[in-house]
């Protein structure tokens, strides 16, 4: 079978994500690594903390830290959200690593020797008070375009617009607050970007028709608009130092790579960390060396909001183009939309919006993975609000799957005790079954194998709907009155129809598929995925099987729940 890298937007270490971010990223890289697993694919999912860069040693000031024991932390805690989410990586890293460390410093000098690579003087902020530059977003102060007094040098919060730290009305300094800056010159490395925008044009046009839209559209404008060679360095405590036997004196002054150079890096440094773990096994470089792949080439693919698709797809293969060494690029870029909160950002400041500890506070994990990916904002922005959370776990999960679930067991072993029935011999309706329940499996397949997650989602709803439909049918609690031999070929159906739910639907709800398959004592149950052509015959749960009946799957959240999760997490803005 096919080998699949896959890889997520690498989340940064300054606070627990929201919604948005999971399922911007994490989330359906994680679904579509467990469909494919159970598949039979040789897949490796890698992610990790972005841990280098200013906001990280400004969370680490705020918190009293030193910034490696803060982001040590701070990892521990996300990691911990992960796994309450159930997202089954193969390794989650840490970009501070030594392995990324290493790469990356590999990477610049290679460059360096391809000549693409540049030392150039510019002006930049200086505080005599901290006795150090300031990187643009140590340096705060008023936008002069909207009058925001909490700027930030790169960027206004408030209205977006891209700002320099010498835009700033009233500029003083994040670390102690000095309003006594001066602008003076330093060096820094430039990545010449301008010199390979053939070679990235040339390797995007390769790859756009493949691309869902909103990536091939951002990859694009950026090209038309043309590269610009970018500052690589940054006058920060924390990050990886540029090497100094290949820039003595940018390393004598503590210059280190700009978080966007080694954050795209740390994918291959994750890996590496991963195979360092077990390395009479596990070999790196055959996921990331083309030349070390042999005759079973990787399919790589990247999942990301669309914030990050300039950088992942631009950016970065410029820079592995740079390289000349046959280092693996993306083959798809899966890209997404915005998540909202009621048509709004989420705010941590403001307190708006659901993150992603809180939600795992009051709801299991697979209400929250469920709706994210059935309402994944795929083709356009979409919006979180509590009624149509609600509406879709009462619906969805609560009625269609969960009360199916419920009550075929509960009924079954209330009339023919605690194994699957035999009954009578399949007929027309079970005929007709089957074959409904073959197409929708095989439309199912189809959008996964696309990554069109809210299509598939929805075929996924369908074969559960067509359980239901197939019981109010047969109504097995009124045909058991006159004929108690259909009453128990229809409940077998009904639990055969369990079980292939238990497999196929593992993906979306990890937690409640392990719950139905787990209710039967079935032998050797090993299978990983039911073919159309299988399914079709719903007969492969014998009739003798022991069952019980397990906790409800799903409970339906109430009015009044709803309006505490409101009046927790905020409501429609005013």
């Amino acid at each position: 079978m096919a080998r699949h890298l896959i890889t997520s937007a690498l989340p940064y270490i300054n606070g627990i994500k929201h919604l948005g971010n999971m399922v911007g990223s994490m989330l359906p890289a994680d679904v579509y690594a467990r469909y494919l697993r159970q598949r039979g694919h040789d897949v490796l999912y890698i992610c990790a903390t972005d841990e280098h860069g200013t906001p990280a040693e400004l969370a680490a000031k705020e918190q009293g830290l030193p910034v490696d024991e803060f982001c040590a932390q701070a990892h521990d805690a996300q990691k911990a959200v992960y796994d309450g989410f159930e997202l089954a990586f193969d390794y989650f890293g840490r970009s501070s690593s030594p392995q990324n460390r290493e790469i990356t410093q590999h990477f610049a000098r290679r460059l360096n020797e391809n000549g693409f690579i540049e030392e150039r003087a510019i002006r930049q902020v200086y505080s005599p008070t901290d006795g150090r530059f300031l990187p643009d977003r140590y340096v705060e102060g008023t936008c002069p375009h909207c009058g925001y007094d909490k700027a930030r040098g790169d960027q206004c919060e408030n209205c977006t617009r891209v700002l320099d730290p010498t835009d700033l009305i009233n500029p003083r300094s994040a670390i102690s607050g000095s309003t006594e800056l001066e602008v003076r010159e330093t060096k820094h490395l430039f990545l010449l970007q301008s010199k390979l925008q053939h070679e990235v044009e040339e390797w995007v046009a390769r790859h756009e028709e493949e691309w869902p839209q909103l990536a091939s559209s951002i990859a694009r404008k950026w090209l038309n608009e043309g590269l610009h060679d970018r500052a690589i360095t940054r006058d920060l405590d924390w990050g990886v130092p540029v090497p100094a036997d290949t820039w003595p004196e940018l390393a004598a002054e503590g210059k280190v790579f700009y978080v966007w150079f080694d954050a795209p890096i740390e994918y291959i440094g994750a890996t590496k960390e991963w195979s360092d773990k077990d390395p009479e096994n596990r070999d790196w470089k055959s996921w990331w060396y083309e030349s070390d792949q042999g005759e079973n080439p990787v399919r790589y693919t990247e999942f990301m909001a669309k914030d990050n698709v300039p950088f992942h797809t631009v950016m970065f293969p410029a820079t592995e183009l740079g390289i000349r060494e046959p280092w693996k690029k993306v083959d798809y870029v899966k890209a997404f939309n915005w998540l909202t909160y009621y048509g709004g950002k989420f705010s941590t400041s403001q307190k708006r919006g659901v993150f992603t500890d809180h939600a795992l506070e009051i709801l299991p994990a697979d209400y929250w993975r469920y709706f994210l990916i059935a309402n994944a904002p795929e083709s356009d922005d979409s919006s979180f609000t509590w009624e149509h959370f609600t509406s879709t776990v009462n619906k969805d999960l609560a009625d269609t799957l969960g009360n199916f679930v419920n009550r075929v067991l509960s009924f079954s072993k209330k009339r023919f005790g605690e194994e699957v029935p035999a009954g009578a011999e399949a007929g027309e309706p079970e005929t007709k079954l089957g074959e409904e329940i073959a197409a929708l499996l095989s439309e199912y397949e189809t959008q996964m194998e696309a990554l069109q997650f809210r299509k598939a989602a929805a075929a996924l709803r369908a074969l559960w709907s067509a359980g239901n439909s197939y019981l109010e049918e047969k109504a097995p609690w009124l045909e058991i009155k006159t004929n108690p031999d259909g009453a128990a070929l229809t409940l077998r159906v009904a639990m055969n129809l369990i079980h292939l739910y238990s497999v196929i639907s593992e993906p979306f709800i990890p937690a409640s598929s392990k719950a139905m398959r787990s209710a039967f004592a079935l032998p050797d149950d090993t299978a990983t995925w039911v073919t159309a052509a299988e399914a079709k015959s719903l007969d492969f749960l014998p009739a003798g099987t022991p069952f019980t009946v397990p906790p409800v799957l799903f409970a339906k959240i109430t009015d009044e729940d709803l309006e505490a999760y409101k009046e927790r997490f905020g409501g429609a803005p005013e």
